[in-house]
């Protein structure tokens, strides 16, 4: 897996709205109803990246979830990024 050129994920950050990058990291805040959605979120998500080998680093303080996601074998922000910040914001239209 490499990481992306910078014009690969320009195209990336086109397709994944709300989603930029941060210290080198595809990074996007979720906000839900109240803790248990937050929460949910995460739980819900975490068979869908489980499944993925592709693990976020994430936060959560109380209806928010920060979440960061890098490639760190190939040292940047590759497809398996981009693919896993489209499974998050399907869990999360389900649950907002």
């Amino acid at each position: 897996m490499r990481k992306f050129s910078g014009s690969e994920l320009k195209d990336a950050l086109a397709s994944l709205p709300g989603w930029s990058v941060v210290d080198g990291k595809l990074h996007k805040e979720y906000k839900f109803a109240d803790f248990i959605h937050a929460f949910g979120f995460m739980a819900t998500s975490a068979l869908g990246i489980e499944k993925m080998n592709h693990h976020p680093e994430w936060f959560n303080v109380y209806n928010r979830v920060t979440v960061d996601l890098t490639t760190h074998d190939a040292g940047g922000i590759t497809s398996k990024d981009a693919e896993l910040a489209k499974v998050l914001d399907e869990v999360a239209k389900k649950l907002q």
